[in-house]
């Protein structure tokens, strides 16, 4: 595997080329760790971890210092994989300025290699400007899980012939605002093949079929460690969830029945080191009885 380090030209020289892209989410250190060293090339420190990692009810209540932090512990564990940087919500919906300070804290302080940010022609001014500041910008357009109470929930987006015409003129704006890659979440398959087939830049598909130039899924949920709910479009590869709840409970029954820990879970001392201390703790020992004054 080559190790060389990815960066966004990378992303893009791949537009329409095999094998696609493959990106994960991960969100610390050994996440980060194993997601690399498994050779995928983009790591999204995306804003799931409210609700995959904080227990948040969403992805909303995600603060930009919390990005930070977590996209630093990740940023500081690759060695190849691209890490994007989530823009959580309110961290660069108010003006251009919030944006581009915003996205130059997570880049400068969570040393991310990009950021992405939800929304098409309406953001496009923020990714121009963001793109000028010299800050790279992955879009996401879609179902975008921010802004799904104003979807209507988190429903499939670009069903009907308007709504599909609209995500396309969403990819073409972000496109010519500067966007080297482009997240489409929860989109029709036909649709998403179209916009792909559409756009200089390479697509990264989550519930949009098999013809985006790659693909993206929540690590937490492809491997059973969130089941408040699977998404559809979620292929589980593993159920470690399970494997890790019984290990607890295998844990807590030899606790309690003192089969853990045995002698090879823990230190000795040399019994001659062992009989001099008892020795030495009897001759300081006090009576225990006196008489009464």
């Amino acid at each position: 595997m080559d190790t060389k380090k990815l960066t966004v030209w990378d992303f893009k020289n791949r537009k329409g080329e095999e094998p696609p892209i493959t990106m994960l989410t991960a969100y610390d250190y050994p996440w980060a760790l194993l997601v690399d060293r498994a050779g995928i090339d983009g790591i999204l420190v995306g804003d799931s971890l409210g609700m995959v990692v904080l227990g948040y009810p969403d992805t909303v209540s995600v603060t930009l210092e919390e990005m930070i932090h977590h996209t630093r512990a990740v940023a500081r564990t690759v060695k190849r994989a691209l890490v994007v940087g989530d823009m959580p919500f309110g961290s660069y919906n108010s003006s251009i300025p919030a944006a581009v300070e915003n996205a130059t804290r997570l880049m400068k302080e969570g040393r991310a290699d990009c950021v992405k940010l939800e929304g098409g022609v309406d953001f496009a001014p923020t990714v121009k400007a963001l793109v000028k500041a010299g800050i790279p910008v992955q879009g996401h357009i879609g179902l975008t899980p921010q802004t799904a109470s104003a979807m209507g929930g988190f429903k499939v987006q670009g069903k009907s012939a308007r709504a599909a015409k609209a995500l396309l003129e969403d990819a073409k704006a972000l496109e010519a605002a500067g966007c080297f890659s482009l997240v489409l979440e929860a989109v029709p398959a036909p649709i998403a093949r179209l916009i792909t087939e559409s756009v200089s830049m390479p697509t990264i598909g989550i519930g949009a079929g098999v013809h985006c130039d790659g693909q993206i899924l929540v690590t937490h949920d492809m491997v059973g460690l969130f089941d408040r709910f699977t998404p559809k479009f979620v292929k589980q590869y593993a159920n470690i969830g399970e494997t890790i709840a019984s290990a607890i409970e295998k844990y807590k029954t030899e606790v309690q029945n003192r089969t853990f820990p045995q002698p090879d879970h823990s230190f000795t001392m040399d019994d001659e080191e062992l009989a001099r201390l008892k020795e030495a703790l009897e001759e300081r020992q006090e009576p225990v009885l006196r008489k009464s004054t």
